[in-house]
């Protein structure tokens, strides 16, 4: 079992920033890669950034040149960086750990970019 907690989210104006963090315990040795999605209300949950365990990243094309996903070993922790912020970025923001065995969910944080 892994367990994902995240934290970070909040209110904030249009241009803004936040950094999101999302804390593995359990089996992390299990884990493969880890990424960042989002659901925004009415909309179908979509994937914002991902991170393997080789370091290689993507991420969605909405997000590019304003995101950034970082992986702290050391500390089982990942990390989503948001710059630029903007209202279409509000959404919760949920934390995803893949194993070789299946896929797992943090509880979900909410981000909110309005003025």
């Amino acid at each position: 079992q892994v367990q994902l907690v995240e934290s970070g989210g909040g209110l904030v104006q249009p241009g803004g920033s936040l950094r999101l963090s999302c804390a593995a315990s359990g089996n992390i040795f299990s884990i493969r890669s880890r990424a960042w999605y989002r659901q925004a209300p009415g909309k179908e949950r979509e994937l914002v950034a991902a991170i393997s365990s080789t370091g290689t990243t993507n991420y969605a094309d909405s997000v590019k040149g304003r995101f950034t996903i970082s992986r702290d070993y050391a500390k089982n922790t990942v990390y989503l960086r948001m710059n630029s912020l903007k209202p279409e970025d509000t959404a919760v923001y949920y934390c995803n750990a893949i194993t070789v065995i299946r896929d797992y969910w943090g509880q979900g944080t909410q981000v909110t970019v309005s003025s």
